[in-house]
């Protein structure tokens, strides 16, 4: 299995093997008002990987350093969103996608550069059936300091992404297979 997990610098990682929930990296999502907003995805990382978590964890720590000196004006807060990654059994329980994950949500104003592993070889997906929800893989991020209109926290930036193996998509419905797996030619007497 590749090494996935990588410090880049002191605030960017690669961690790896994630599994992909929520993703737009084709197209950014859309806010309420349904305007384009931010290519994201949420990134469910096993809790077994404590490789990830710690450096997860370090840029987490220095994000706030950063944030002292440049963003908070010599303090780090003692409210807003200072941990980004969340607890997927306590923050999400009785979703079966988020058991035994830590997950953060990562974001991004910039179309993520996008690959797909296939024998062993990358390359570039040819559309949202090759790169989805609920696929694994890896991804880069960095960490930030923030402070807008009195928000204050550490915000998780998306990068890089690489599907890495296929699993069950997160559809949130019945498969159109399953729904008309019924029906046959004869029922549409048109």
């Amino acid at each position: 299995m590749p090494k996935y997990n990588r410090k880049i610098s002191d605030t960017e990682i690669r961690i790896g093997e994630v599994r992909f929930g929520y993703v737009h990296v084709f197209a950014p999502g859309r806010d309420e008002a349904g305007n384009p907003d931010k290519y994201s995805a949420c990134l469910m990382i096993p809790k077994s990987n404590k490789e990830a978590i710690k450096l997860i964890e370090e840029c987490i720590e220095d994000a706030k350093l950063r944030g002292k000196s440049k963003v908070w004006d010599g303090s780090i807060p003692r409210t807003g969103n200072m941990n980004p990654l969340h607890d997927g059994d306590e923050e999400r329980a009785g979703k079966p996608e988020y058991e035994g994950m830590y997950y953060l949500n990562a974001k991004s104003k910039n179309k993520p550069g996008i690959r797909v592993l296939e024998d062993g070889h990358q390359s570039e997906p040819l559309g949202e059936e090759d790169f989805y929800s609920g696929c694994w893989g890896a991804a880069t991020i960095s960490f930030y300091a923030y402070n807008r209109n009195g928000n204050r926290g550490i915000g998780v930036s998306l990068g890089n992404v690489i599907k890495t193996r296929d699993d069950e998509k997160f559809s949130g419905g019945v498969s159109a297979d399953a729904a008309f797996a019924d029906l046959s030619d004869d029922d549409f007497d048109l």
